[in-house]
């Protein structure tokens, strides 16, 4: 259950992170601006982070055994539709609307893995889940690629017809736990309860900055890369895909050291290296070494920590609530994922220049050590003597 899960969750990223490769590419032939590549690669983010809120307690009454293969499926219509259809800003941003469905199989299989596992594993279990993330990996690697060798539209039927495969392996194979808890309550009511509860939010912050910094440099690393290094599409691309590889590698590990330890001391430490290495880059050192070490670090450090959010999840909400907190947890991680990118494209359009952009995210990472040390280790400690 946990692999079909994971690679559910891998290949509808993939789908998610279509565009982000692309931008470059659209931005020639669309002739857009900065602010409107920005824009192009941000629209599937926000909406499928915003989705996560609806999908993750709808999972917790329905189950994900029928929430996977319907999400799976119907995110193949958006695929094909930018593949073949869409030409123009306003169309491409219509089919980033619907693609991001694809985002909010993350708030389906959290609460699936959830059930299937104890609390002393769950931490493993999520950050194994988590490696789906990986799908914006594979999406650096080949949609470029794929693109150049066969055609614009081959990587997106790619896609789909995976997808379509996974729809229905899933619809025959996946399975919930029989014992599972099943919350009572409309999805309106479920949700706004997942909306008041303070840890909730908490969580929601955190999860902001950890996955929220992830996918804003997976998305906007590519342009980063050749506005500010000069570097060609498939270099760019290939990059990317290295940082996006070591964070979701480091995504079990942030959860199997959050099991071992806790959460919340490797949730301080995530952030104070996130915060180092952020003033570091805000100098645009040299590429190689120092610059790829900084992003690589960065990347670490965030994938550590999305891991490290959801074992402290699994320790503070409730079995029937942590697909409704799911969801409004990692709607806040897309979220922060959103924003991000616009800034760095304002910023660079209106100073020709990165710097304040990494600055902001250094003063934000110390500002999360901050609060993990303080509010969060009370709320975890309030949590455990419960217990």
């Amino acid at each position: 259950m946990l692999a079909l899960a994971t690679a559910g969750f891998m290949l509808c990223f993939w789908a998610w992170a279509l565009l982000a490769p692309l931008g470059p590419t659209l931005r020639e032939d669309l002739d857009l601006t900065s602010f409107q590549q920005s824009l192009v690669v941000a629209v599937p983010v926000v909406v499928g982070s915003l989705g996560r809120i609806f999908a993750g307690a709808l999972t917790d009454r329905v189950g994900a055994r029928r929430m996977f293969p319907l999400v799976a499926g119907l995110t193949v219509l958006p695929v094909l539709y930018l593949g073949h259809v869409a030409d123009s800003l306003p169309a491409v941003l219509v089919g980033g609307f619907f693609l991001g469905l694809g985002g909010t199989t993350f708030a389906i299989g959290v609460p699936f893995v959830n059930a299937w596992y104890p609390p002393e594993r769950r931490g493993l279990a999520l950050g194994i889940f988590g490696i789906g993330t990986g799908g914006t990996a594979l999406s650096s690697f080949t949609t470029v690629q794929l693109a150049d060798a066969v055609g614009y539209a081959f990587p997106f039927d790619v896609v789909a017809g995976l997808l379509a495969g996974y729809a229905l392996v899933a619809g025959l194979l996946l399975r919930d736990r029989s014992d599972r808890a099943v919350p009572s309550g409309s999805l309106l009511a479920r949700t706004t309860a997942a909306l008041r509860m303070p840890v909730t939010m908490r969580l929601a912050f955190l999860y902001a900055v950890a996955f929220g910094g992830f996918v804003a440099f997976s998305v906007y690393l590519p342009t980063y890369l050749t506005t500010a290094y000069g570097l060609g599409r498939s270099d760019a691309a290939l990059r990317t895909a290295g940082f996006v590889v070591l964070a979701v590698a480091m995504r079990p590990v942030g959860g199997w050291l959050s099991d071992r330890l806790h959460p919340v001391p490797v949730l301080i430490a995530a952030y104070v290296a996130l915060a180092a290495l952020a003033l570091l880059a805000s100098v645009e050192l040299l590429l190689v070494p120092l610059g790829t070490l900084a992003f690589l670090g960065m990347a670490a450090a965030v994938g550590a920590a999305s891991g490290a959010v959801f074992a402290l999840v699994a320790r503070l909400v409730s079995p029937e609530r942590v697909g409704s907190g799911t969801g409004v947890v990692g709607a806040a991680g897309g979220l922060g994922g959103f924003f991000p990118p616009l800034i760095m494209g304002a910023i660079y359009g209106a100073t020709d220049d990165y710097t304040w952009g990494y600055v902001l995210l250094a003063i934000t990472a110390g500002a999360t050590a901050a609060f993990t040390a303080t509010t969060m280790r009370h709320e975890a400690r309030q949590a455990s003597h419960a217990a």
